[in-house]
């Protein structure tokens, strides 16, 4: 595919202001973020809500509804994907809370790691009961997951969902390499993956920290969409001799597409080709068409 996926993270669960402060924590400050974004260009948004107060991540539905409300009056087709993580929570009310949100606030998408993982200093556990009843309650909902992976073990458990009718296509996967107990920044382990993936899957690429560059310059080289933002990668060079801005590190992503002679992928062709509402006021997953009912037949 010729049109590349800018799927843009701002700022995540890590980033504080004490490592760098360039990551936007306010709702105001993701929301001017994501305006630069936007005057670039991007596809998506992969969002995290943070604590206004204390700038700890929060689910609560209300700081999600009001980051999503105000950058919704600049870009109302942008496709939004909610944070589902359960890094710091292990409820699935709490983790379910952003998916409560309706009419012009409602997510387009919502997250699902596909099973409990450790990063280097924390773990973050998701059950298969917990993934399923979120899988389920998007399902419910209307809200399209975007399928995090970390590893080929969940690429997987993917297809088994698949095969118990809990995600169905079109599918969207975001493949993270580069964490310390999962698959590494690595051209075969990222070959495996993507032969892997699903039927009828888009997928984007990034690696948390250093390796972050290349492998968004192998998506861009071999057909892929990339992930890029603060939440990964604090970092414009690998020397740490300048911490990046968002705006920054979109701008390299143009750059790199332009060198490759791909254009970016607007957010409405996104939104065609995973089959969600047009935007606009009109947000989510297309309902399904219901099944046909044979008609009776004389005789």
């Amino acid at each position: 595919m010729n049109e590349l996926i800018i799927n843009f993270t701002p700022n995540g669960m890590v980033p504080t202001k004490g490592m760098t402060p360039h990551v936007p924590i306010t709702p105001n400050e993701i929301a001017n973020d994501v305006h630069d974004a936007m005057e670039i260009g991007i596809t998506m948004l992969h969002l995290h809500a943070r604590d206004p107060a204390t700038g700890n991540p929060t689910h609560r539905a209300e700081v999600y509804g009001e980051i999503i409300e105000r950058i919704r009056i600049f870009a109302p087709d942008l496709v939004i994907c909610v944070s589902l993580s359960g890094r710091h929570v292990s409820d699935l009310e709490q983790r379910a809370e952003p998916l409560l949100l309706e009419g012009p606030l409602k997510p387009d998408m919502g997250s699902l790691t596909l099973s409990s993982m450790n990063f280097s200093r924390s773990p973050s556990p998701s059950s298969p009961s917990m993934i399923q009843s979120l899988a389920r309650l998007m399902q419910e909902r209307g809200v399209l997951p975007e399928l995090e992976v970390f590893d080929i073990g969940m690429i997987n458990y993917a297809h088994y969902l698949i095969r118990k009718q809990l995600l169905q296509p079109p599918h969207y996967f975001n493949l993270l390499l580069g964490n310390i107990a999962s698959a590494q920044a690595d051209l075969l382990h990222l070959g495996i993956m993507i032969r892997d993936l699903p039927a009828d899957s888009l997928w984007s690429l990034t690696a948390l920290g250093d390796p972050q560059l290349a492998m968004n310059t192998v998506a861009i080289a071999c057909g892929g969409g990339v992930r890029v933002g603060l939440e990964d990668n604090i970092w414009f060079d690998q020397r740490h001799n300048q911490l990046a801005r968002n705006c920054e590190l979109v701008k390299r992503i143009h750059t790199l597409a332009k060198i490759s002679e791909r254009s970016i992928m607007k957010p409405e062709r996104l939104r065609d080709l995973l089959q969600l509402e047009p935007g606009s006021g009109r947000y989510g997953r297309r309902a399904l068409p219901a099944p046909a009912i044979a008609e009776p037949q004389p005789g």
